[in-house]
């Protein structure tokens, strides 16, 4: 049994770049990949650093294409999408920064069209089945009690 082969900076920036090609990663999961390829903490270290000097990684650029992504396929609130981030090992600063950005109406009319597509699939139904299914629907996506109340409210007038 041989010593477990060091990898050099060379192997470490190849294994970045790959990493970095299907999507944009955050400093946190890059470094977390590094590490568990079997990178020296400093070499890793090193190499993110200078994907940082390139303009190749960066934190609050991944956090805005993340945020706008999640809002756009997946219709999620700012509290899922932050939660995500910080999963992700986004800095909180950052993270705080890209929530600011996201417009309270725009996600309000986000949640009322999810809510209103869901609302026609189940009308039909009991008064209580509807607003248990649209309440789901949008708790699932991050959104909270109070907006849920007030979309419900305008669901059920119109």
């Amino acid at each position: 049994m041989g010593e477990p082969k060091v990898l050099s900076y060379g192997d470490c920036m190849d294994i970045a770049l790959y990493a970095l090609a299907p999507r944009a990663k955050s400093r946190a999961e890059l470094e977390a990949h590094l590490l568990k390829r079997g990178s020296d903490p400093e070499v890793a270290a090193s190499v993110l650093d200078n994907l940082e000097l390139q303009g190749l990684l960066n934190d609050l650029e991944f956090a805005r294409i993340w945020s706008e992504s999640r809002q756009r396929q997946k219709k999620l609130s700012k509290r899922s999408i932050a939660q995500e981030l910080r999963a992700k090992g986004v800095p909180q600063e950052f993270i705080d920064e890209v929530i600011d950005e996201i417009d309270e109406d725009a996600e309000y009319q986000m949640a009322y069209e999810l809510a209103e597509r869901k609302y026609r699939s189940c009308a039909h139904l009991d008064e209580e089945v509807v607003y248990r299914r649209v309440h789901s629907v949008l708790a699932r996506k991050g959104f909270g009690h109070s907006l849920t109340q007030r979309i419900m409210k305008e669901l059920l007038a119109s």
